[in-house]
């Protein structure tokens, strides 16, 4: 587990063990319980190391979850022009932080305030609160759009603009369950399905279309 992000767990973590003593000076009946709560936050807070592909050519996931969606959509905020949308969604039970799915510079990161529907609800793409980033290579632009739910109240970023991350670094985390949006060229080769589970930094999301000579 890495320390940055057991750090994010930090005030979780103190008030659960505030509440815990508290708790347990009136019913000693409640140590175990709070325990389990306790042990819960610590695994939700993991960050277990992944194996990336090496292959400048593959796009690997920028979240854990499952893949809620595919198809072709217009980027507005970076891009601006059509692109082909992955989105994932993630549970209380995956693992919350995102990774970089290209090599590239952070050339854009910001956040957009909104509703917190339920991350698997059709709007909560467009209404809920976000965070935008762009990732270039050359003159390849990946846009990753991290989405807050009805429990994931706050998007952490680790990452700034002008940072450069090898395929796979972290770069934020959304903190209990949501949803994570991939941006692609429209020529890229899909890798994934619909319903398919994939891994944060693992996971061969897509495959980039191979440089002209």
């Amino acid at each position: 587990m890495r320390a940055q992000t057991l750090y994010e767990a930090r005030w979780i973590l103190l008030v659960l063990l505030v509440a815990i003593v508290a708790l347990c000076r009136w019913t000693p009946h409640a140590l175990w319980p709070g325990v389990l709560l306790l042990a819960f936050v610590l695994w939700f807070f993991r960050d277990p190391a992944r194996p990336i592909s090496p292959d400048p050519r593959n796009v690997v996931s920028p979240a854990d979850g499952v893949v809620a969606d595919i198809g072709l959509e217009m980027e507005n905020q970076v891009l601006k022009t059509e692109a082909l949308r992955i989105g994932i969604f993630l549970s209380v039970l995956d693992v919350h932080v995102n990774r970089a799915p290209i090599a590239g510079e952070v050339v854009f990161s910001r956040a957009q305030n909104g509703k917190y529907l339920d991350a698997r609800h059709p709007k909560a793409s467009a209404l809920n609160a976000f965070r935008t980033w762009a990732f270039r290579d050359g003159d390849l632009t990946i846009v990753v759009r991290q989405i807050t739910g009805a429990i994931a109240r706050r998007i952490v970023a680790w990452a700034n603009v002008g940072d450069s991350l090898k395929k796979g670094d972290h770069f934020g985390m959304i903190r209990f369950g949501s949803r994570t949006e991939i941006f692609l060229p429209p020529n890229t080769e899909l890798m994934v399905k619909k319903g398919d589970r994939v891994l944060g930094g693992e996971t061969v999301v897509a495959r980039l279309p191979a440089p002209t000579q």
